[in-house]
């Protein structure tokens, strides 16, 4: 078991899921030279204070027992949702990413009053990029794993879907010592800065095509 940290990680920007998140929709939404202008520059601008970062550790999953996932003796989770989720799975991928504090720091400040229009873009560049952390961390992970004809599961499982507890997400946090990558856990196990995750993928062995 070896926790791998990523700081910085660098990444192509999401601009096609930034503007889906922004409500604009390709080929129907129509923006103004002027408009988009003033997007980008923002875009851009979020992009400057970003601090992407991420952590990831395989662990091997030794039981599961009444719903109950056991990765080590350390590390249990009790949720239906999860053991189904990883029916077919061995090991999994425990992982977090954030894009940091001072991106978040501004779309505090930008929302109570200084630039409404920037901080929702600054928010939408923020979550976007982290979820492409993940994204980049799972690809590492695969390219490991497929040597051994192993890959991880196209979906990855947070704390607070379904019946994975938010409490679960101090589990992770403790064990990725995500205090290292600048985040902190509030007393109702939110992550802090706001745009930090953690997430679960399973890994099982390749389905062999069939003919």
């Amino acid at each position: 078991m070896k926790i791998e940290y990523f700081n910085p990680i660098t990444i192509s920007t999401p601009k096609d899921r930034i503007y889906s998140r922004l409500g604009y929709a390709k080929g129907v939404t129509k923006l103004s030279d002027k408009q988009r202008e003033e997007v980008e520059d923002y875009i851009e601008g979020a992009l400057e204070i970003i601090e992407l970062k991420g952590v990831g550790v395989i662990l091997p999953i030794k039981e599961v027992v009444d719903s109950k996932i056991i990765l080590t003796e350390d590390i249990s989770f009790g949720s239906e949702a999860l053991a189904e989720f990883l029916a077919n799975s061995q090991e999994v991928l425990l992982m977090a990413a954030t894009s940091g504090a001072k991106i978040a720091k501004v779309v505090s400040e930008d929302s109570a009053g200084k630039d409404i229009t920037a901080a929702v873009v600054f928010d939408a560049v923020a979550s976007e990029m982290t979820d492409s952390a993940l994204s980049w961390i799972i690809n590492y992970f695969n390219r490991q794993l497929s040597r051994e004809n192993k890959q991880l599961t196209s979906r990855r499982f947070s704390a607070g879907y379904g019946d994975f507890s938010l409490e679960n997400q101090k589990i992770i946090y403790d064990f990725l010592k995500l205090e290292q990558l600048g985040i902190s856990l509030s007393d109702n196990y939110m992550l802090i800065p706001e745009k930090s995750v953690t997430a679960i993928s399973g890994i099982g062995f390749k389905q062999e095509d069939k003919e």
